[in-house]
């Protein structure tokens, strides 16, 4: 193929490369879409186990196991677009926007709702009338706090270029600055979904979901680093006790997910927390340490 046929090729809008080229582009919208979808799904079935739970009902719900499934899967939808992404060339300005707009929906509304719908309304009832008052205003004002640093760290993410954590890791290794926000909404999601549905029924739980849903806020906004896993190049050869991880992870998974999905996403959380105080007191250490010329003197 001459040079003059080429670039007929990719100039001619009849070219079949360049409406390849288009269709690729397509692929990452379409993994954004479905997140949008699921966490818009999730909404939908929070306000049905709401009502559920507002008739009396004080079993298993299954609106809310739906609920926490649908903000998992759209947490695997958003890892999928922006690799595909990466992997076709495809990335873009408009995806950006378009995918941050997402995340606020599915990683951000829908995990507030559930919260709200599952962890406040069906307790507040348990709690005399003058703390039934209080919970149920911390109950409203704890998951908007949730929401707004959850936009907070979805707007940092996109200005910043190279964003630096306050603590820096190794430098061969990337880094989140703040929790991410699919990881604080899976975090809530695997614990509405390990009940089983089961609304709570006791205000001090109830107190307790609160300080979880702070917590997750605080970090969302913070600069304390956590593991992207970005520069994991999947094809890369492996070695077999890696195999063997993986395989024990999936059939974890898949046995026990009630327990499985806490267990993986609170180690993610926690692991920020332990970076952070492990370095401030090897730092005190340090600091506190005589210097050689006194320790001999």
């Amino acid at each position: 193929m001459g040079v003059r046929d080429f670039s007929r090729q990719i100039t001619d809008p009849n070219s079949a490369h360049l409406k390849r080229r288009k269709a690729a582009y397509a692929l990452p919208t379409l993994f954004t879409a479905g997140s949008v979808f699921l966490g818009f799904f999730s909404i939908m079935n929070s306000f049905q186990a709401a009502i559920q739970a507002r008739s009396g009902s004080t079993g298993p719900n299954t609106f809310f196991e739906v609920a926490a499934i649908a903000i998992v899967w759209a947490m695997v939808l958003d890892g999928l677009d922006g690799r595909i992404a990466r992997i076709t060339n495809t990335a873009s300005d408009f995806g950006r926007e378009l995918d941050s707009l997402a995340d606020v929906i599915a990683f951000g509304i829908a995990p507030a709702v559930l919260a709200f719908a599952w962890g406040v309304q069906p307790a507040i009832g348990s709690a005399s009338q003058p703390l039934r008052d209080y919970l149920h205003r911390v109950g409203i004002f704890i998951p908007f706090l949730y929401l707004i640093c959850g936009a907070a760290r979805l707007a940092r993410f996109n200005i910043q270029k190279n964003p630096v954590p306050k603590n820096p890791g190794r430098s061969d290794r990337k880094y989140f600055v703040g929790l991410p926000i699919p990881a604080a909404a899976a975090m809530v999601a695997a614990v509405v979904y390990a009940s089983g549905g089961r609304p709570l029924q006791y205000w001090p739980l109830t107190v307790a979901w609160l300080a979880l849903l702070a917590l997750l806020s605080f970090l969302m906004v913070c600069t304390w680093r956590y593991r992207s896993f970005k520069d994991m190049q999947l094809q890369r050869p492996r070695s077999w006790l890696s195999a063997v991880a993986f395989g024990v992870l999936i059939y974890f998974i898949w046995a026990a997910t009630g327990i499985a999905l806490p267990a993986i996403f609170g180690l993610y959380v926690a692991s920020g927390i332990v970076v952070r105080v492990a370095g401030a007191l090897r730092r005190r250490f340090k600091r506190a340490r005589p210097a050689p010329e006194q320790q001999l003197g």
